[in-house]
């Protein structure tokens, strides 16, 4: 028995010593094959004595457990977001303001780390053993996602060279988990193949991975981790550099990119170079990271509200490329408005190829004068979206004329007075169809879970969904369904299920998921609050439906269209039959708590997806807007806040984080 217990504890330390080379020095011993042999010989002798299976052994990585629930996570140090810097000017006033705030016969080193667009977490380990894992939340309580981040292969459950000479028996780690683009584009791939909406890019799959309850979803996922902090209550650190230099003997992955600075200048030259290399890197980044090297000195300097003095964040700017717009194609939307989009010769930018591009509508195009045949200078809005910035003349040019009819029906156009948007009047044309589908089954509206954008498409085009009331009949089709190409009875019987689950949403998400033209979350659950049931809105009169609180003459104008449209009568009518709920509860009653308060929502919160806080807002009789002003009450902010934060310091706006916000709703 004992030479079994040997051999387990050999080929354990065989393996982590592996995994350490391959995930975290990228530097593999073995060939893949050989590896698995090993994993698959300690699996099986595990199973075999299960008295010897300990937490830290490779085989305890991915439960099987599905976690019902993220427990919250108090941060014993709060993980404080940072200050953006967006030129050197500004890193030069960051410099004067540390120096101004330390005693003046002191210097200042600074670190500097490239900041990874990814998700922040914090590691707790115990005598050396991973114990507890979380999200950043609000930075000051988290959630735990210790399974998930187990099966994160970069992340040691049992660190190197803990040892009573560096008492680092209890230690909290952070770092920034990612994806690599590679990866990122690998499992987009196969989201597309399997007919899954594609994620956006690699920070947002990152966040959505880490928020599975399935730890054999995320360990299917390309994830990875750089760590940058490392703290202990019986360990004092004299420098942020030594910090980083501990992490890596301890056997965690630090990002070797970074650099010891004697002043700004050196910060400066370190800023210019990667943004220059970025996108020769394999991963994403937005930005520098710049810190007080000293810890004294940052204990000295402090923190103001949310962000440290000793530290802040140099953004990017956005990466932009030159290339030609061949040809301008114009898309229709599921309320008939088209969007011209720019065909562009295929270039790699932020590390994707881009080869569309917004032109937003077609009195942007004549603003920018854009022509096809031009040479076009196009950017990343926040390196996501690419966009047309302007244009560079050339022989080719050709002027672009304003389209007459629909691209996909060949309809007629017609352009309301006062807006920019042209639209197809023909309600049952193609596009329209797949596009009030698509919004139909959206999470913020049904919430039909596998009927993403390339399935609405397919069944479409097959003739099995005409209109969205086809959808409630889909069950009937079942046993041809299941017949598809990468379909299976597994899904085809999930897809049903979620189908029969929305008949219970609120009438609210079910006249906003109908997709009357400006109608949103607000309006729709202004509307049901006050008339009730579908019924009241249809009978009631332009003057009565504008009665209602923030409703114009433009969303009274489109309502009274909508429902005259014998079309949209006769869906309306098969989805009563559906058994939907076209009439409020008495539990949906708003209330007056929030009356004439306005709310601005940026960054992610960790406990409310964006649209289920805009309906706490609304039924506390509160008003969402997209944008920043001295009109605006309170800023919501959730992790990763933008611009719209920083114009809420500006104006002087009340900022409230997530368990404000959350107090405030409750």
């Amino acid at each position: 028995m004992s030479s079994i217990k040997e051999r387990i504890e050999k080929l354990k330390e065989e393996i982590k010593e592996l995994d350490y080379n391959y995930y975290v020095l990228a530097q593999p011993k073995v060939s893949d094959y050989q590896y698995d042999q090993l994993l698959k010989e300690l699996e099986k002798l595990e199973i075999e004595n299960p008295q010897f299976i300990t937490p830290d052994s490779p085989t305890q990585r991915v439960g099987s457990d599905l976690t019902k629930e993220f427990n919250p996570v108090q941060h014993a140090i709060p993980m404080l977001s940072l200050s953006n810097t967006y030129s050197e000017d500004e890193l030069k006033d960051f410099d004067r303001r540390v120096r101004e705030n330390l005693p003046s016969n002191q210097t200042v080193e600074y670190v500097t780390e490239l900041k990874i667009d990814g998700v922040s977490v914090s590691i707790k380990y115990n005598d050396g053993y991973l114990t507890t894992a979380a999200t950043r939340g609000d930075g000051t309580v988290g959630e735990e996602i210790t399974n998930n981040i187990k099966t994160i292969r970069s992340i040691p459950l049992k660190l190197k060279n803990i040892n009573s000479k560096n008492d680092l028996s209890e230690i909290e780690v952070r770092g920034e988990v990612f994806m690599e683009i590679n990866g990122f584009e690998k499992l987009n791939r196969q989201r597309e193949e399997s007919g899954e909406k594609l994620f956006a890019n690699p920070r947002n799959s990152t966040a959505g991975t880490l928020k599975l309850q399935d730890p054999r979803i995320v360990a299917s996922r390309p994830l990875d981790v750089f760590v940058y902090f490392l703290s202990s209550q019986n360990f004092e650190f004299e420098t942020q550099n030594e910090n980083l230099e501990l992490l890596k003997k301890l056997g965690l992955k630090v990002n070797p990119n970074y650099k010891l600075c004697k002043d700004i200048n050196e910060v400066i030259e370190f800023c210019r170079y990667w943004g220059e290399q970025r996108e020769n890197l394999p991963y994403e980044i937005d930005g520098v990271v710049v810190k007080v090297n000293s810890i004294m000195q940052q204990k000295i300097l402090g923190n103001i509200a949310k962000s440290p003095r000793w530290a802040t964040a140099y953004k990017f700017k956005a990466k932009q490329a030159k290339t030609k717009l061949n040809k301008v194609t114009w898309q229709v939307g599921r309320t008939g408005a088209l969007t011209p989009v720019a065909e562009l010769e295929p270039i790699l930018l932020a590390g994707s190829t881009i080869s569309r591009a917004t032109l937003h509508n077609f009195d942007e195009i004549l603003k920018k004068d854009i022509h096809e045949g031009d040479l076009v200078i196009i950017e990343k809005g926040g390196d996501v979206i690419p966009k047309v910035v302007s244009r560079i003349e050339t022989e080719e040019s050709k002027k672009i004329e304003k389209p007459k009819f629909c691209p996909v029906c060949n309809s007629q156009l017609f352009q309301p007075e006062g807006e920019v948007a042209i639209y197809c009047q023909n309600v049952l044309c193609e596009a329209q169809v797949k596009g009030k589908i698509e919004h139909f089954a959206s999470r913020g509206a049904m919430d039909i879970e596998g009927l993403g954008e390339s399935i609405v498409n397919l069944f479409v085009d097959l003739g099995y969904l005409k209109s969205v009331a086809d959808i409630y009949e889909l069950y009937l089709k079942k046993d041809e369904l299941e017949n598809l190409e990468r379909f299976g009875k597994k899904s085809i019987e999930n897809l049903l299920n979620s189908i029969e689950e929305s008949k219970t949403r609120p009438f609210n998400k079910v006249l906003f998921a109908l997709g009357i033209r400006y109608v949103g979350t607000g309006a729709a659950q202004k509307l049901a609050l006050h008339f009730n049931s579908i019924d009241n809105l249809m009978k009631a009169s332009a003057e009565e439906i504008e009665s209602v609180p923030e409703i114009g003459p433009r969303i009274s104008e489109s309502i009274k269209t909508y429902f005259e449209n014998e079309d949209n009568l006769l869906i309306i009518q098969k989805l009563k039959e559906a058994g939907l709920v076209f009439e409020s509860m008495q539990s949906e009653n708003v209330s007056d708590e929030l009356k004439d308060k306005s709310f601005v929502l940026t960054g992610t919160l960790s406990s409310l997806t964006r649209d289920e806080a805009k309906d706490k807002i609304i039924a506390k009789g509160g008003k969402v807007v997209s944008s920043v002003s001295a009109k605006t009450d309170f800023v919501v902010v959730g992790e990763s806040a933008g611009s719209k934060l920083d114009n809420a310091k500006k104006l002087g706006i009340k900022i409230l984080e997530e368990d404000e916000f959350l107090k405030l709703i409750s």
